[in-house]
């Protein structure tokens, strides 16, 4: 959380530095594992995919459709307990430019660190972004993607509950592959995140067979939820979302 803090104020020299608080349809945290079982590989499609993604035309589409016709994003790259950095502040996309902008820097920037999962921490972390950020948005999400189950500082659980209380819902992209992480092959990712991560009104999840599929995940991902604005009447509000992205489309 320390070194969060210290990100938030360098946040503020940024590029991208906030101009003016505006009401957005969607305030979204990004929140990307960079723990040290990801490689240098998939860290550069994750980035890459990530950057392909935001600055899409149907995610763009999806954003102008919304009622205010904007979104505020932040992009935070977490791995242990402690570590979590700001990549990208809070920046307002209402069209193609502020989003070729934030890919522009997502393929630049190096990597911060990589070291232990936590999962827990990290929700923690942009529960405290969600509630700094400069823009008031009609709803609140935190979009966290990961390839393990968490390793460092508390429980996800205890924060995913936080976030629930204060009306932000969580989703997940969980990263299946066939890859041991130090020796172990992870079982039931998707349960992990499933039980212990997302939750609120029209949680889902997103999951990425490889990282080879990462950046078409990460698009379907990003079109759903901006695109949701709430709940359907026929749909349980408590109900859990799986859709799968398969290996290499």
């Amino acid at each position: 959380m320390r070194r969060l803090l210290v990100f938030l104020l360098c946040a503020v020299c940024c590029p991208l530095s906030v101009a003016q608080a505006r009401v957005v349809d969607l305030l979204l945290v990004l929140a990307v594992d960079i723990s040290r079982s990801i490689d240098e590989e998939e860290f550069t499609l994750q980035r890459e995919g990530y950057a392909q993604a935001l600055s899409d035309p149907s995610v763009i589409n999806a954003i102008r459709s919304g009622p205010m016709g904007a979104i505020a994003v932040t992009y935070m790259e977490w791995s242990g307990a402690d570590l979590q950095t700001v990549i990208i502040p809070w920046t307002v996309i209402d069209s193609a430019a502020p989003a070729q902008k934030i890919a522009q820097i997502l393929r630049t920037v190096p990597r911060p660190f990589g070291e232990r999962t936590g999962v827990g921490a990290a929700i923690g972390a942009s529960i405290a972004l969600i509630e700094a950020a400069p823009h008031e948005g009609l709803r609140q999400v935190i979009d966290i993607s990961g390839d393990g189950r968490n390793s460092s500082g508390p429980p996800p659980s205890v924060f995913r509950d936080r976030a629930v209380e204060k009306g932000i819902i969580i989703n997940a992209l969980p990263i299946v592959n066939d890859k041991p992480t130090f020796g172990r092959i992870e079982l039931d990712l998707p349960g992990f995140f499933r039980d212990e991560v997302i939750g609120g009104p029209g949680a889902f999840m997103q999951v990425a067979e490889g990282f080879k599929s990462f950046s078409a995940a990460v698009k379907a991902k990003l079109v759903r939820e901006i695109a949701q604005r709430s709940p359907s009447p026929e749909q349980n509000p408590n109900e859990t979302l799986i859709g799968v992205i398969p290996l290499g489309k």
